[in-house]
């Protein structure tokens, strides 16, 4: 049976500024009984009984704060973690069978980490780093399982992988991430460094023609210019279109002497058509 506990949002929604009030009133709220909890949870599930579902989520949000404490190691609000956990304590309590046996908490923990691990990967970086089920599995689980700050060496990233089923390229790859920040590429030209004392990459550029929108711009510029010639060349009869051709865009230029004598005329007469191609062309890019 699913049902649908939206209504209840409103009430577990917290900001930076009441989240001291909010734990303190929170962990005032007594822990329910075993028998008080299945009750609750049988005139949800058989009834649709939306206050046995809002009881259910107010006497576990102490719970969620518990969760949430335990990501405050990746820098984002407790507030935002414990609004993200109280997300997860709905859809739990939405989804929460009571005839299973097993109490709310030891079900509803699965789905407070979820929502938790959803919110810290779309927040801790500008890139993700990530993506997949292996890769998050490892971003969640690398801080605990090394046992200092330096870097792995080669048997303890073996002990990881082993004892994470995941390769050891990966933890070695994902070990790389974590030590990487985000960092702005350009800043002001008053600022040299971000607050860790990394140079934004800008500053690696040593010519000002190195610059990827200046370099972008001119690239653009001339496919354009490549597009107006082509166009341009239509109006040019083909004798005319052979002598620009092995004039201007040839790598081996032809002379008017060689040109005179496949078309049997005088280089001046070459010359004179050279140019009045030229003319036209001009004219037509105007245009």
């Amino acid at each position: 049976m699913t049902t649908t506990i939206q209504p209840l949002q409103a009430s577990t929604a917290i900001s930076t500024a009441n989240l001291d009030g909010y734990i303190a009133s929170t962990l005032q709220i007594p822990v329910l009984s075993m028998e008080e909890e299945h009750a609750l949870a049988l005139r949800l599930y058989e009834d649709n009984d939306l206050d046995a579902a809002r009881t259910l989520i107010i006497h576990n949000l102490r719970f969620v704060i518990h969760v949430a404490r335990g990501y405050l190691g990746y820098g984002l609000p407790l507030a935002d973690l414990v609004q993200e956990g109280n997300v997860g304590l709905m859809k739990a309590v939405n989804r929460f069978n009571p005839h299973k046996g097993v109490r709310l908490v030891s079900f509803a923990v699965h789905w407070i980490r979820a929502e938790i691990h959803e919110f810290v990967l779309r927040n801790w970086r500008i890139v993700k780093v990530a993506t997949t089920k292996a890769q998050r599995k490892l971003f969640f689980n690398l801080r605990n399982s090394k046992k200092r700050l330096a870097w792995l060496n080669q048997n303890e990233v073996d002990t990881v992988a082993k004892e994470l089923g995941v390769k050891c390229s990966e933890v070695v790859e994902m070990e790389k991430r974590l030590s990487n920040h985000d960092l702005g590429f350009d800043q002001d030209h008053d600022e040299h460094k971000d607050e860790s004392g990394h140079f934004a990459p800008a500053t690696y550029l040593s010519h000002e023609e190195d610059n990827p929108e200046l370099q972008v711009e001119h690239e653009d510029w001339e496919s354009h210019q490549a597009r107006q010639l082509q166009t341009a060349l239509t109006v040019l009869d083909e004798r005319s279109r052979d002598i620009i051709a092995q004039r201007w865009l040839s790598e081996k230029r032809a002379t008017l002497q060689e040109l005179a004598a496949k078309y049997e005329v005088s280089a001046e007469r070459i010359r004179q058509l050279e140019s009045n191609a030229i003319q036209a062309l001009k004219a037509a890019v105007v245009s």
